[in-house]
């Protein structure tokens, strides 16, 4: 007798925004790695189920849990202490950690909370999200936005994978 999980073992699907991404990236000669907390690798799972995705993507880091921000990615650890991790400037710091971690040319970020309760007096929904790159050598640019989600908490974690993912294209796009 076969047993069915009871969890979704389905892999994403490539999406058509997310192949004219990663032929972006390729165009540039960009590279790509994520940092990922509230979305716990989605955004490296999108990139990824691209074919071809190898040529751009780096890599990806799940820091959910808020010290290994610190220890992983180098975020500020009294940045955290004091604010929490839903913080735009944990972003940024997040975004270009594991840019420099992975060797890549750009860093995303994703920090934020999906639910079903608020963290550290940040409400469901409250996300933000990066891109950093260096403009120059040792130059360090970045982009961060701040978002207000609603709905569950897999529907606050897919807007956020698409948010994310179409900041990248418009920094990429501008370069």
């Amino acid at each position: 007798m076969t047993q069915r999980p009871d969890h979704d073992t389905t892999a994403p699907v490539a999406h058509d925004d997310d192949r004219e991404l990663i032929a972006l990236l390729a165009r540039h000669g960009c590279t790509i790695a994520a940092a990922e907390s509230l979305t716990g690798g989605l955004v490296t799972a999108a990139l990824t189920a691209v074919p071809g995705a190898s040529a751009v993507v780096r890599g990806g880091v799940a820091t959910y849990a808020t010290d290994t921000k610190a220890r992983v990615l180098g975020v500020d650890d009294l940045l955290l202490r004091s604010g929490g991790p839903v913080q735009a400037e944990v972003a940024r710091q997040m975004a270009h950690g594991v840019r420099r971690l992975m060797g890549a040319t750009h860093g995303i970020a994703t920090t934020g909370v999906a639910g079903p309760a608020e963290q550290d007096g940040a409400p469901v929904g409250r996300v933000f999200i990066a891109t950093g790159w260096d403009d120059a050598p040792g130059v360090p640019v970045d982009e961060v936005r701040i978002l207000s989600l609603s709905g569950d908490r897999d529907q606050i974690r897919a807007a956020t994978v698409r948010a994310v993912l179409e900041l990248l294209r418009q920094c990429v796009e501008r370069r």
